[in-house]
């Protein structure tokens, strides 16, 4: 029981320290966003978002693949606002039925605009797992929406939407003359995150599996299993690759990436063996690993959470 009020305490307690590097937009109904950026023929995707604001989705990236017969959906952003944004980004380069959306994980930064497409008719898919944790934790993290610095306002409308199909292993998706394979290499960034990937444009959407000039949250996380399947992507047959925060990236910033959480881990094992100061693993922890543009707070937070655990 323990366990599971711990883990519920992990994705909103990340949420609180990203509020801490976040530039906030004032005096505007709806935040300033950059416009989808088209990665490849009838791909889109909002990428290097500087504005990490919680009104803003915490900077977090979504996108479409537009097929003959419809479009698909990758994430839906923070809240029911952000969702109407991004359906309207959607109609200036497609005005084709919606037809799927993916979550590639259940943190609200990328689900909690779900709502807003089901209204428009679309199907709500992930893997299993994040369908139950989204189930389980996303009306209470609703609920407490102020505790990650998200208003009344920011949050209006928005609702709970589960997704209604899931999968274990691998989905396939057929947009006509367009081809989406969803899959699951196992546990990494959280026990259900999943990649999008485009086959013929050798495209893929890792979700949070990737963090790009950010620093990741962790807590989440299974380190060993996340190792795996940043090397499952290496395996892949990819060019352009998505990642959940940060710019379009490469095999490069994913091999980063393997370094960094090998690194993290076996620093933060290290000192979190001599050491109760937070504040000094970090700061040892800030020199050994490169530096990244964003997500500072979480170092400490990842510390806490994951290496200093039944310590006071």
């Amino acid at each position: 029981m323990k366990r599971a009020i711990m883990r519920r305490g992990f994705v909103f307690l990340w949420i609180l320290v990203l509020t801490s590097f976040s530039s906030v937009v004032f005096g505007q109904d709806l935040p300033v966003r950059e416009k989808l950026t088209m990665i490849a023929d009838n791909v889109y995707s909002y990428v290097a978002v500087k504005d990490t604001s919680p009104s803003n989705s915490f900077g977090a990236n979504a996108g479409i693949v537009i097929g003959r017969d419809g479009i698909l959906v990758i994430d839906t952003l923070v809240s029911s606002k952000e969702a109407r944004r991004f359906i309207r980004d959607i109609r200036s380069v497609s005005d084709k039925p919606i037809k799927y959306v993916v979550n590639t994980h259940y943190h609200l930064d990328h689900t909690f605009g779900n709502s807003e497409f089901v209204k428009t008719g679309a199907t709500i898919i992930s893997h299993i797992n994040c369908r139950n944790n989204l189930e389980n934790r996303g009306e209470g993290a609703l609920k407490n929406a102020k505790n990650y610095g998200l208003t009344d306002a920011d949050m209006q409308g928005t609702e709970i939407s589960i997704p209604s199909l899931t999968f274990e292993k691998t989905m396939e998706i057929d947009l006509g003359n367009q081809k989406v394979e969803l899959i699951y290499a196992g546990p990494a960034h959280t026990d259900g995150s999943i990649m999008v990937y485009l086959p013929r444009e050798k495209i893929l959407f890792t979700g949070d599996i990737l963090f790009t000039d950010y620093h990741p949250f962790m807590a989440d996380g299974d380190i060993e299993g996340w190792v795996k399947v940043l090397d499952y992507i290496m395996s892949l047959d990819v060019k352009t690759i998505i990642p959940g925060h940060g710019p379009v990236s490469s095999k490069k910033d994913v091999v980063d990436m393997k370094d960094y959480i090998i690194d993290f881990d076996k620093k933060a094992k290290e000192l979190a063996a001599k050491s109760d100061d937070v504040e000094y693993i970090t700061s040892e922890i800030k020199k050994a690993l490169p530096a990244r543009s964003h997500g500072d707070g979480l170092i400490p937070m990842n510390i806490r959470m994951k290496y200093m655990k039944g310590k006071k």
